[in-house]
């Protein structure tokens, strides 16, 4: 079931890196651009974005395997990667520096599962999975963050706001299980900023989260906005313990994608459902905090470099007041099995 993925060649070059000067401080916040728009059923539950210097990453919430699709400049799926490994709810994903693309299985919305697990795509055709299991009990998670250097957390999706952040207390195990710690948290809180499925509430669920390729930013996104704080070096915790620049999304039915584009400048966000719009949010404007220098120039892979292996682009190492209503959703999106 392995798809042979093809070079795609800049295509998304104009479209998603704008300049290189870093997001500038007074100026004013220059509008959103619907990109293009999402139109394939393999991506009716869009869940995760990664901006490539050969386009955009996609993947879908669920499915029978693992995949992970290449998108053009025009939102059109030009090439894929699948693995069969029968995954129980993906909702994120990000891409390393070494070339694996990792996968958050973790969502969990009847708060059921004993283990969650990262999968992981790799430039040679293999692929691993990795259990982990909460110190605390089960959660639901749709944000997955990579450090720079490849540490991963896992951000929890909570009612009333109050997000747990978590990474493995120690090395991952391809095929076991490993503890996970609690090493932060995030509150999220009433922005007012119009979207998502389940009312007011939508302002407080994490649904996806994204670390820039240039390692100076991090981003996490609920239904509504995205909270964007400066990261030093593989800090995520010290980052997140900062204060936080957030950014309204344009309204949309179930936003739980974002990226951040090559250079760092922009956001991009994506929604469920089908058609839905691939956005690009400037954050000139925003008032960004002070980042450390950008990493040099050839950093972030590409999709041709990451297939010259013939196989796939990818390498291993590693309340709101709307309670009610957001039971009712979640009891919508169970899973089919534990």
């Amino acid at each position: 079931m392995r798809g042979r993925l093809l070079a795609a060649g800049g295509l998304l070059g104009a479209g998603l890196v704008l300049g290189s000067a870093v997001p500038a401080h007074g100026e004013d916040a220059v509008a959103p651009t619907t990109l293009c728009q999402v139109t394939d059923p393999r991506l009716a539950e869009l869940s995760g974005l990664v901006a490539v210097t050969d386009g955009v990453l996609a993947m879908n919430d669920g499915g029978e395997e693992l995949a992970v699709h290449l998108l053009d400049a025009g939102c059109q799926v030009v090439d894929s990667q699948s693995a069969p490994v029968d995954p129980y709810d993906p909702e994120d994903m990000a891409v390393g520096a070494d070339g694996t693309v990792w996968l958050a299985d973790t969502g969990d919305n009847n708060a059921t599962r004993t283990t969650v697990a990262l999968l992981a795509l790799r430039p040679d055709g293999t692929t691993g999975v990795y259990r982990l299991t909460y110190p605390d009990g089960p959660h639901d998670a749709e944000a997955l963050l990579l450090a720079p250097d490849g540490t991963p957390y896992v951000v929890t999706k909570e009612v009333l706001g109050a997000s747990g952040v978590y990474s493995p207390a120690a090395p991952l195990v391809d095929g076991g299980t490993v503890a996970l710690a609690k090493v932060a948290g995030v509150n999220m809180t009433l922005t007012g900023t119009a979207g998502g499925p389940v009312g007011r509430a939508g302002q407080l669920l994490v649904t996806g989260g994204a670390v820039s390729a240039d390692g100076r930013f991090v981003a996490l996104r609920t239904y509504t906005d995205a909270y964007v704080w400066a990261l030093t070096g593989n800090d995520v915790v010290g980052a997140l313990g900062g204060q936080p620049v957030t950014v309204p999304l344009p309204d949309s039915p179930q936003g739980e994608a974002i990226s951040f584009s090559l250079d760092g400048t922009s956001l991009l966000v994506g929604s469920e459902g089908t058609p839905s719009d691939l956005t690009q949010i400037p954050l000139a404007g925003a008032n960004l905090p002070a980042a450390a220098p950008p990493a040099p120039e050839g950093a972030v892979p590409s999709f041709t470099d990451l297939t010259s292996s013939g196989l796939s682009p990818w390498t291993s190492a590693l309340l709101a007041a709307s309670v009610a209503t957001v039971v009712v959703w979640i009891s919508g999106k169970l899973r089919r099995k534990p």
